[in-house]
């Protein structure tokens, strides 16, 4: 991977670069892409059918997985919250936030964890399958900077519509400060798709901006 120099979050620039001919999988390819993509601040949602991708081409973007062709560029830090991240199952939330926060994102996790109705006292362990997923989020939300990059992996599975309206609605907040790239399966054909990047027939493609839907792209997946 090559990284970019750093940039101010306020400049209107390009964030995340998939190059022409990126190629991701394992021993054997699943995706590629045909055209350069490129990815400005804000909230990307990444759609696919399973099987096809979505975790794979984010392991890649993040550095976990060697890609098979073509390149890619990361400006500032990338971080990647897998599907599964867990944490010391005897651990509290705040306990958690307290290891991996400073003092101002712990003042901010906090905040969000109201927000999103998180129970920051009970073990790790014991909370519900959502509520684990709820402390990754709240780490990686909490715990980035100006210019970061974070990959989601399903963060929605196992929140409650209150809990996911909140957590977009923060995105929304800090749509300037960061770029999020978000692998998910939405429940509701109207939730709004403003910017998407779709795994289809083997190709990673960009199928435009604007006032796009669940709806209107869940058709273009094979």
């Amino acid at each position: 991977m090559k990284e970019l120099p750093e940039r101010d979050s306020g400049e209107s620039g390009v964030v995340l670069r998939l190059g022409r001919g990126l190629a991701i999988g394992y021993e054997k390819k699943i995706a590629e892409v045909p055209d350069e993509l490129k990815l400005g601040g804000g909230t990307h949602f990444l759609l696919a059918r399973n099987g096809r991708g979505k975790t794979t081409l984010l392991k890649t973007i993040s550095g976990l997985l060697k890609r098979l062709g073509g390149e890619y560029e990361v400006s500032g830090r990338c971080s990647f919250v897998a599907d599964d991240l867990a944490f010391d199952r005897e651990l509290s939330p705040r306990l958690i936030f307290a290891a991996f926060l400073n003092e101002k994102g712990r003042a901010a996790a906090a905040e969000l964890s109201d927000r999103i109705e998180l129970d920051v006292k009970k073990p790790f362990g014991k909370l519900s399958f959502g509520n684990r997923k709820k402390v990754g989020v709240v780490v990686a939300e909490c715990g980035r900077q100006r210019g970061d990059v974070v990959l989601y992996d399903e963060p929605f599975t196992g929140l409650d519509t209150p809990a996911r309206e909140a957590l977009l609605a923060r995105w929304e907040e800090t749509c300037g400060e960061i770029t999020r790239l978000v692998s998910c399966h939405p429940d509701l054909d109207e939730m709004a798709m403003p910017s998407a990047l779709l795994i289809s027939d083997g190709r990673i493609g960009r199928p435009g901006d604007g006032a796009a839907s669940w709806a209107d792209l869940k058709r273009l997946l094979k």
